[in-house]
């Protein structure tokens, strides 16, 4: 069976480190490991694990400076020996099937080195979110991440990995550690797609993701955040790309990365369709290649007896 190692990474949340730690103990398949990585908390985040965790064999506490959350990533990653690394916020928690779910996927599908999940958010806000209304087999994606930046993933606490895949992603230059302070999702997101891991997602309903004040962003972007968000992560994505050799003429082989997806969605479709417009060539030949794309998709749809949206 797949053993799994949960890194919980936290910054000044005494107030909720030891309800997604709980969750994490909690589980019906037990994890090999619960690692524990206070980023230098000034709240008291430290002595208040070690005095509720500190004789528990099951958890492993980190306790370091303040490096952000790319390099609390780093270190928890560093003491996983399990199979699969999954990640999990201190301000979230997991229901109690979340890694039977996960491992029944991971044991069955020795291909699949990725895994995401839906969320259901509560506190300040209370609502479902997720990158599909069913599960899907998303095949390889490196190709659409570097042409598109499209986000193959959800935010950490619904993110797991085959634990080769968690160090490559996190194999990256000391000088990144300032600018993904917050936000090394994206490291791990982006980096396993243009590294080249094969994604699933699969929709479980037993993460939840607890929004309150200081975590609410997406309801308070503004045009220069939105700007800079997106910067970042394009130098993110090339420095992935350069160490695989990966550029633009990737688009050639679109086509066939497509193909990798057992039952793409239409909105998949039409993704991968522009990118093949993209490529060198006759427009025509073009045109033909995204009408290969977009057609079996389409009839697919039809033979179903339903109107295609972005999730079919």
């Amino acid at each position: 069976m797949t053993s799994f190692a949960v890194v919980i990474t936290s910054y000044n949340y005494r107030d909720f480190v030891g309800t997604a730690v709980d969750s994490a103990l909690a589980q019906t398949r037990a994890a090999a490991q619960v690692i524990v990585v206070d980023d230098g908390s000034g709240d008291g985040s430290a002595d208040h694990l070690r005095e509720r965790y500190g004789n528990d064999p099951r958890v492993t506490l980190v306790c370091g400076e303040n490096g952000g959350q790319l390099v609390a990533f780093q270190r928890g990653v560093a003491r996983a020996t399990a199979d699969v690394i999954c990640f999990l916020d201190a301000d979230d928690r997991w229901e109690a099937d979340y890694l039977s779910r996960l491992g029944e996927l991971y044991d069955g599908r020795r291909d699949v080195d990725f895994v995401f999940s839906d969320m259901q958010l509560f506190g300040d806000e209370n609502r479902w979110m997720g990158y599909s209304e069913r599960s899907h087999d998303l095949g390889y994606t490196a190709i659409s991440t570097y042409m598109l930046m499209h986000w193959y993933g959800a935010p950490t606490s619904a993110l797991s990995m085959r634990a080769l895949w968690a160090r490559r992603t996190l194999e990256l230059p000391e000088e990144l550690s300032h600018t993904w302070r917050l936000s090394a999702d994206n490291c791990l997101v982006f980096g396993a797609s243009v590294l080249g891991a094969r994604k699933y997602y699969l929709r479980t309903g037993a993460v939840h993701y607890r929004i309150h004040g200081n975590n609410g962003w997406w309801g308070k972007q503004t045009a220069t955040s939105i700007y800079l968000n997106r910067f970042r992560s394009r130098c993110l994505i090339e420095i992935y790309a350069r160490n695989i050799g990966l550029d633009t003429r990737s688009v050639d082989n679109a086509k066939h990365e497509f193909r990798t997806k057992p039952e793409p969605s239409w909105r998949e479709a039409k993704r991968y369709a522009r990118m093949v417009r993209m490529r060198r060539g006759s427009w025509l030949g073009n045109l033909n290649r995204a009408l290969s794309i977009l057609g079996p998709v389409w009839w697919r749809g039809i033979r179903g007896g339903h109107r295609l949206t972005g999730d079919e």
